[in-house]
């Protein structure tokens, strides 16, 4: 009996039954290879109650049971992800080292504005279900009505109304992109900086400043205290019914996602470990597909799309290259 199945053999499998893909196909890789035969670390980069953790957490008892090994989560926070990504860097790219990261915008953001000691093709995204958006937000009862009359009245008056934002993130390239294309002077709008997303999300649906420009996924919870204005993005994902920035500056409109989250390895893995690396991904492939896991995340408000490997690195790579454009922004000059 010929035991050497080809990925295209596994997703052959897949499609006669899912439930019986979804128990057999890692088993049978594990069987022939013997990885993993003890636990797995994953390195999240930001602190506990954060969506990278959130999401590693919820996403643990499926891979662990696709896997066969029981998931050890590693928060190391700090210093915008660049202390958790050096971390995890430097951990040996066997396969026993995972990590669950927003690696877009914050991989590139440690590259060109903290000198960090890695590059982006040292990573290596096996799905990236969370692709987070910029959204332009006003209070639910301001007297704001659409993208097109926040344009209107920047044009007229570039400081007549004050942007919630984040300095040196995807949100402030985004927004001088917005004004760029419609011909509106950077320096003369009004900014109001915040910390972290909550904050600037906050200032929106209270009414501290007119507008702000934040990850769209963070403001769902607060979809009845705010009115959307413009989706960053070219489809309406999480059904905010506002502009979409392709319909408000055109269908080739330059803009750059926010946090694209999920899981990578060091692409040095890939190359050095085929065998356990094909392991890994039918795992994180067949949990991310099982409709326990579908069901579990979204009762968290938690992504479950699967992208895989191809669309994840071509976004993240996407996202590098429009911010490596912008690096005057990020540095914040």
């Amino acid at each position: 009996m010929n035991n050497n199945f080809t990925r295209r053999d596994m997703l052959r499998i897949a499609s006669v039954g899912a439930a019986a893909a979804t128990v057999a196909s890692p088993a049978i890789l594990r069987a022939q290879s013997g990885y993993p035969d003890r636990p797995i670390n994953v390195v999240i980069p930001f602190d506990t109650g954060g969506y990278n953790d959130r999401l590693a957490r919820a996403s643990a008892p499926f891979l662990q049971e696709a896997l066969g090994q029981p998931l050890n989560m590693i928060n190391r926070g700090g210093a915008g992800a660049l202390l958790g990504h050096t971390f995890f860097m430097q951990q040996p790219d066997d396969g026993y080292t995972i990590s669950c990261s927003s690696f877009g915008p914050y991989v590139p953001l440690n590259i060109l504005t903290q000198d960090a000691p890695f590059t982006v093709d040292d990573f290596h995204m096996i799905n990236l279900p969370s692709q987070d958006y910029t959204l332009m937000a006003t209070a639910a009862d301001s007297d704001i009505q659409d993208a097109a009359d926040v344009i209107a009245r920047l044009q007229e008056n570039p400081g007549s109304l004050s942007i919630g934002i984040q300095p040196a993130s995807a949100d402030l390239v985004n927004l001088m992109l917005l004004l760029d294309a419609h011909g509106i002077e950077r320096d003369a709008v009004r900014l109001v900086t915040y910390d972290g997303g909550g904050p600037a999300r906050n200032a929106a649906a209270g009414g501290v400043v007119d507008i702000a420009l934040v990850g769209g996924q963070g403001f769902l919870p607060l979809r009845e205290q705010i009115r959307p204005v413009l989706v960053f993005d070219e489809v309406d994902n999480d059904d905010w019914g506002g502009d979409l920035i392709t319909d408000v500056s055109g269908a080739d409109a330059e803009f750059v996602y926010g946090s694209q989250r999920g899981w990578g390895v060091h692409s040095s893995f890939v190359e050095k470990h085929p065998d356990r690396y094909e392991i890994l991904l039918n795992a994180i492939e067949t949990a991310s597909k099982s409709p326990e896991m579908i069901e579990s995340l979204t009762n968290q408000q938690l992504a479950t799309d699967w992208r895989g490997p191809e669309v994840s690195n071509r976004a993240l790579r996407n996202t590098a290259a429009v911010m490596e454009q912008h690096i005057d922004l990020l540095a914040g000059t």
